[in-house]
Parts: C-alpha cells; sequence; structure tokens
C-alpha cells in the first residue's frame, strides 16, 4: 500500500515538472481533457460497487477503485476519501452469471429486512441488489443458515443483514 502510494506521488511530481518546463512555469491544461484522478468523498449507504456504477456506468469497475487506493478489503467509511481514476473503460460481465447480475441491477434495490425469493434468483443477485455488493451473498446464507447456499427456492423468505 505504502510502495502504491509512493508510485503515485513521483508520477505526479513528474506529470507537474512536465508541464512548469513546457510554458514559463506554469501548468496549461487542454480544455477538451479531465484531470487524471478525481476525488470522491463517501456519503451514506455507498459501496464500491454503487460509486463504480454512478462514475463509470459499470459497478464491475470497483476493483479499479479498490486497486487505485490500495484498499486491502471492501469496506469503505463515511467521509473517506477515494481517488476515481480516469482512464478506466467501463467493465462488462462475462459469464452468464455475471449477466443475470447485471440484469437484476436495472431492477428496483431491495431496501426491506426481509426477501421472498423469485424464479431466476441466487444469493448473489439479491446481495447486489440489497447491498449493491454481490460478494456479500455470503452474510446473507449465514443469517438464514443455508446448508447449501447454491440452492434456493422461489417462495423462500430470506433474512437480510443490515
Amino acid at each position: 500500500m505504502i510502495l502504491g502510494a509512493i508510485v503515485l506521488v513521483i508520477v505526479g511530481v513528474l506529470v507537474v515538472n512536465y508541464f512548469k518546463d513546457k510554458g514559463n512555469g506554469s501548468i496549461t491544461v487542454d480544455s477538451t481533457q479531465t484531470s487524471a484522478i478525481n476525488e470522491h468523498t463517501v456519503v451514506e449507504g455507498e459501496t464500491l460497487w454503487s460509486i463504480a456504477e454512478n462514475s463509470y456506468g459499470s459497478g464491475y469497475n470497483w476493483v479499479d477503485i479498490k486497486s487505485a487506493n490500495n484498499l486491502e478489503t471492501d469496506n469503505i467509511e463515511i467521509g473517506q476519501k477515494l481517488i476515481l481514476p480516469d482512464d478506466v473503460t467501463p467493465n462488462e460481465p462475462t459469464t452468464t452469471e455475471e449477466s443475470e447480475s447485471q440484469t437484476v441491477l436495472q431492477e428496483s434495490p431491495i431496501t426491506s429486512e426481509t426477501y421472498t425469493v423469485v424464479k431466476g434468483d441466487s444469493l448473489w443477485n439479491i446481495a447486489v441488489r440489497a447491498y449493491g455488493d454481490g460478494f456479500r451473498w455470503t452474510e446473507i446464507a449465514e443469517v438464514n443458515e443455508l446448508d447449501n447456499p447454491n440452492i434456493i427456492h422461489t417462495g423462500n423468505i430470506l433474512i437480510l443483514p443490515r
């Protein structure tokens, strides 16, 4: 994590010095270009997934945000400042399961404490809709004491930990 921060500082210094030397000591920026790094302050209810969706149009870019900030976990805190790199291409799902997740993302989010399973649901899809983070499916499985989290049935009522 420290090494990543050092690399970012060194690259930043090199870029600033390059532009200083080019234009009489002042930095010039082409108005058609945006800054290479944007900053985002985390607000209540946000996840890396939701920030990536809002910033890049794809929640799958949460890994780019995590990497740019050298985060060891997926946990973020209210008020935390995150670097949002500009050089990100929106990631698209590549597998059938991910494609289903993308379709579910377009449905309304789940905000209640419980959820009734419908045909086509998976714990991953439910976690994406409830938390904006599919990897939290394990929490749903644990709270509901599911013996086999790969098998859920239409009509099952699941408790969603908040």
